[in-house]
């Protein structure tokens, strides 16, 4: 699992992929092995919301990056406010179709820097 800053704030340069209910960052690494780590801000809610979202995105992570995961990339899954009401098998279902696009090198187009940014 990815705890530091610094690797959140790499992987942000990476390849995004966004879903309805979570977006993916997918960055490669210096051969540190698959890694993957979660965000949820509260924007999206409370902190028990927060909670159960990522204990949702854990055992996705659990049960789908070993067989559908990039091989030497950090993977970073952002929680989105819909995410939390959204059946499992869908979340499942988005972040196969996420990690196939990652892995296809089929990103979003970048985002447009917000006014003030450190861009």
């Amino acid at each position: 699992m990815l705890r530091r800053r610094a690797d959140f704030v790499a992987a942000n340069r990476g390849l995004r992929v966004s879903r309805p209910g979570l977006v993916l960052l997918v960055r490669a690494n210096a051969g540190a092995g698959m890694r993957a780590g979660i965000t949820v801000t509260k924007r999206i809610g409370h902190a028990v919301v927060r909670n159960r979202m990522k204990r949702r995105f854990r055992a996705l992570l659990r049960e789908i990056l070993p067989v559908h995961g990039l091989a030497g990339h950090d993977h970073v899954v952002i929680g989105r406010e819909g995410g939390i009401e959204r059946d499992f098998n869908v979340l499942r279902d988005e972040l196969i179709a996420a990690l196939a696009r990652a892995a296809a090198g089929r990103g979003d187009p970048p985002r447009r820097p917000r006014d003030g940014s450190r861009r």
